[in-house]
């Protein structure tokens, strides 16, 4: 009787649970796609040689711009929940696409620290490119990268306005 019982209560879960799923396929969050530059863009704001905007494009834009290549698994729930949560952190931290709105001594620090994340191996975070191989930077794009950010916060925190 009680093996009946238990029987009944785990297969009205697993339905339960079996509909949530399928509800929540028609539930999804908004996209990250624009498809114009902003004027306020690091691209549009300062000079940047091909090298470095292929490599941000391959290991960096996804999360840190307006713009999201989208894999075919965030056509799956809870999955694109994860990825939106995850690029609305990513471009909280550093938003190239919004890159102008910050004073000209943020931008400075931001380059700086993007410089130290890549020599460090923070970025591009060790979960992205396990999925995304093609984003795992080699050494002479990340030297390509630092140097980059490393001239560009020095051009940029010459620029600023001196805080007291």
């Amino acid at each position: 009787m009680a093996n009946q019982k238990t029987k009944k209560i785990l297969r009205t879960s697993l339905l339960v649970l079996l509909a949530a799923l399928v509800i929540i396929q028609f539930i999804h969050p908004a996209k990250n796609i624009s498809t114009t530059a902003s004027p306020k863009d690091i691209a549009v704001l300062y000079p940047m040689p091909d090298s470095v905007h292929q490599i941000l494009q391959k290991a960096c834009y996804d999360c840190h711009s307006n713009n999201t290549r989208y894999p075919w698994y965030n056509n799956i729930q809870p999955v694109a929940w994860w990825l939106n949560d995850h690029i609305s952190d990513g471009k909280e931290e550093l938003n190239f696409s919004e890159f102008g709105n910050r004073p000209l001594a943020k931008q400075a620090k931001k380059l700086k620290k993007i410089a130290h994340e890549v020599q460090e191996g923070g970025m591009p975070l060790g979960s992205y490119t396990w999925i995304h191989r093609d984003a795992i930077l080699t050494d002479n794009e990340k030297n390509i990268l630092i140097d980059w950010a490393t001239n560009l916060s020095n051009q940029i925190a010459a620029q600023a306005p001196v805080q007291n």
